[in-house]
């Protein structure tokens, strides 16, 4: 079994620790703030943010996942979380006589096409916010310490605690219809299950590629969404806005190389993820 640190316990991190010490696997969580919750594995606090609190941690893992929330959506938190944080564990783990392979969460943010095109890894970034252009400055720094290491992008995350786009069918606002606004999501349990899936290839030493972009199947407009989440909660329909022809779009983002080595979506589509459980 593997030694596995895994920095960041959020309601995606503390699941994979957690999936990750029942399969047998010695795991140890990394956190800044203390935790709110018990854990059956050591639980450590560092902020890596500061290199010196990162002093008394151990080298010797197999595995790192680096699972990581600015904790708000300044530009200043994000630099210094995942850059500096990132650059500061990596720093510390090149003292090691063979450092952890580094399984990094990134978001599909970093691509900044909003005419409908599809993206998948291969296509180009240029991230339109300041917070994604430091997360694409965090892959790049991951790639420049090794070509082991690995980044999956996800879109955008949804499940418990993240129904934002429930709430706002409630309130029936005009919704852009044409040109479609196209929208890219991910179930927080896929999100957990395609980084225990991706672990597990790695720590087989089976071929894992340097980038994953996780996102389901169904890259499906924002109108056609917000419409049949609207009739299953039984909301007003929402109104359609009048936009001009040049209206931003958005991006489709293509998961066909993280299904290609072999991962299968438990919610591959918004109408698996968003069923009224009252129904």
């Amino acid at each position: 079994m593997a030694n596995i640190l895994v920095v960041g316990l959020g309601d995606i991190g503390f699941p994979v620790a957690l999936a990750l010490h029942e399969r047998g696997h010695q795991v140890t969580g990394l956190k800044r703030q203390p935790a709110a919750f018990s854990a059956p594995f050591p639980v450590l606090l560092a902020d890596i943010g500061q290199p010196d609190s990162l002093r008394s941690l151990s080298t010797d893992y197999e595995l790192l996942l680096f699972i990581v929330s600015p904790g708000g959506r300044q530009v200043e938190s994000y630099q210094a979380v995942f850059y500096e944080g990132l650059k500061n564990l990596l720093r510390h783990f090149a003292k090691a006589e063979q450092s952890p392979t580094c399984l990094m969460v990134s978001s599909t943010s970093v691509y900044g096409q909003n005419r409908g095109e599809w993206v998948d890894e291969s296509s180009e970034t240029r991230p339109l916010s300041a917070t994604a252009q430091w997360l694409l400055a965090a892959e790049q720094l991951l790639y420049d310490a090794d070509q082991k290491h690995c980044v999956v992008r996800f879109s955008g995350i949804y499940g418990p605690g993240r129904d934002w786009l429930i709430r706002r069918a409630a309130t029936a606002e005009p919704i852009q219809r044409q040109p479609p606004s196209y929208t890219n999501r991910i179930h927080q349990q896929d999100c957990v299950a395609v980084l225990l899936f991706i672990s597990n290839k790695l720590l087989a030493g089976e071929p894992v590629q340097s980038c994953y972009l996780a996102s389901d199947n169904d890259p499906a407009p924002l109108w056609d969404v917000m419409s049949w989440i609207a009739d299953q909660y039984h909301y007003l329909a929402p109104i359609a806005r009048s936009d001009t022809a040049d209206a931003p779009q958005n991006k489709r983002c293509r998961n066909d190389r993280l299904t290609a080595l072999g991962y299968t979506f438990q919610f591959s589509s918004y109408k698996d993820g968003y069923l009224n459980p009252a129904d």
